[in-house]
């Protein structure tokens, strides 16, 4: 088979790629380890989990309203029924990427791809799926395969009630007991909807603090509420060793062995501790690719490699490993094919953790300013002082907004509250616009939503601020 391009992976990378270059008018083929488009994000990631978060939040809500006098027999869940709805939600969008991909008349391979040489890619069978050609031969290729969970050998035991995050989205069953290791965004939020579906949840990160790398004044509200839901959050700890109970997973930490405390014993444990970049066994080596140590492919800001007929786009190019990055690169990778001024330079790439408050940040964040040791100031807006925050019971959210003291130029936001990732909408447009202060209070926000924090940060900062306090500052 011959084609112009060819892409590997089918994933949000992947097939954002594929689908413009076929629209562009470039002859496309797509290979992919699954028989359905999605990727991870999709089939096993992103979408299940966010389902199954709508689930726990309704939840969590139907509890709260008891503080408007209001009550609820406790929820029977049918398990079947929630595992039944989440996969048929996936089987949907899954079907309507194949239905893309027929109207743009790409084709699809289940196939496992290596490259022989810079122009020439091996397809090996997978799962008995028939092949037609085990080669294609192409003018350019993106390589967009993703990702995979970290399994280290003190954590890998050969028994399903030791998961990684698509295990644990199927959702086999309700554990009395789970144990999440790493306390990043994923550990916490499956923890969350266990925890939300009744298993007693606690969660170790070898790090001070959940949620490495965010700001610690968003994590604080968080943390405060994952308290009150999680059995017990152990920081600055290590998980040495996983035993095989039979009907438990016989779980020692470090302090424990320290202590000479006896190991604890829980139904499941999930391993969160990071994602790896799927690069090898792809036949790399056959070709002038180049990666770094630790085995992400190196690109420029139109996403090609050292190899001019190759290109890589998503979490296997680096870079935070997020679903809507990975769609952005796909689209620069073909418009840069197509020759057009094209070029990866976000000013802001937003990360959203969908828990419960959600957590979302978008630009500098306080930490890379300390970090950097660059000068910044920060105003914040608490939603205490937000009417709208009051009416949903939802005060416990917080929207900050970094500045160049030099210019007055928004470079950074943060909120932590409900709905938190839909509001960081706002913010990737001031951010990506170069938008000073003013621009933000001049812009009339809706009464009474949570939108409006945006502007009354920005409004504290400049002094102008009617619903919080704020000293007047000497001129």
């Amino acid at each position: 088979m011959d084609t112009q391009l060819a892409v590997i992976g089918g994933g949000p990378g992947g097939y954002a790629a594929a689908f413009l270059a076929a629209d562009l008018g470039m002859d496309v083929v797509l290979v992919d380890l699954e028989p359905e488009l999605g990727g991870v994000c999709l089939l096993r990631g992103c979408i299940p989990s966010k389902a199954l978060l709508h689930v726990a939040k309704a939840m969590t809500e139907a509890k709260q309203l008891a503080d408007w006098g209001v009550t609820f027999p406790d929820p029977a869940v049918d398990l079947d029924a929630v595992r039944a709805r989440k996969e048929k939600l996936v089987r949907t969008l899954a079907a309507g990427l194949t239905q893309l991909s027929i109207k743009r008349k790409v084709p699809v391979i289940q196939a496992r791809a290596r490259f022989e040489n810079s122009q020439t890619l091996k397809l090996d069978q997978v799962d008995g799926a028939l092949l037609d050609d085990d080669q294609i031969r192409f003018e350019h290729c993106i390589l967009a395969t993703g990702s995979s969970p970290v399994r280290t050998a003190a954590l890998d035991l050969p028994t399903n009630r030791v998961m990684d995050s698509s295990g644990a989205l199927e959702l086999r069953d309700v554990p009395k007991s789970l144990l999440v290791v790493g306390g990043g965004y994923i550990g916490l939020e499956i923890g969350t909807i266990y925890a939300a579906l009744g298993s007693s949840v606690s969660v170790v990160e070898l790090t001070g603090g959940l949620l490495p790398g965010a700001d610690r004044d968003l994590v604080r509200p968080l943390q405060k509420k994952l308290e009150e839901q999680f059995q017990a959050i152990h920081l600055s700890t290590k998980v040495v060793a996983l035993e095989d109970k039979k009907r438990s997973i016989e779980v020692a930490f470090e302090f424990q062995r320290e202590l000479g405390e006896k190991a604890q014993r829980f139904s499941r444990v999930l391993v969160a501790v990071g994602r790896r970049p799927n690069s090898a066994g792809l036949g790399l080596e056959n070709t002038k690719v180049q990666m770094s140590p630790a085995g992400f492919v190196l690109v420029d800001n139109r996403q090609r490699t050292t190899d001019p007929q190759i290109l890589a786009v998503g979490d296997v190019a680096g870079g935070p490993m997020l679903a809507h990055k990975a769609a952005h690169q796909g689209k620069v990778a073909v418009m840069a094919l197509c020759g057009k001024p094209a070029a990866f330079e976000p000013m802001a790439i937003p990360a959203v953790v969908f828990t419960d408050p959600e957590i979302a940040w978008a630009g500098l964040t306080e930490t890379e300013a300390k970090r950097q040791g660059r000068p910044v100031q920060i105003t914040r807006f608490p939603w205490v002082a937000s009417g709208r925050a009051h009416a949903v019971g939802r005060t416990d959210g917080m929207t900050k907004w970094l500045i160049d003291p030099a210019t007055d130029r928004l470079i950074g936001c943060g909120i932590v509250g409900a709905g938190a990732g839909e509001l960081i909408g706002e913010a990737v447009l001031a951010l990506e616009m170069g938008a000073e202060v003013h621009d933000l209070t001049d812009s009339i926000h809706p009464h009474p939503t949570l939108t409006e924090t945006l502007g009354a940060a920005a409004e504290v900062h400049l002094g102008t601020a009617t619903d919080i306090y704020r000293p007047k500052r000497k001129p």
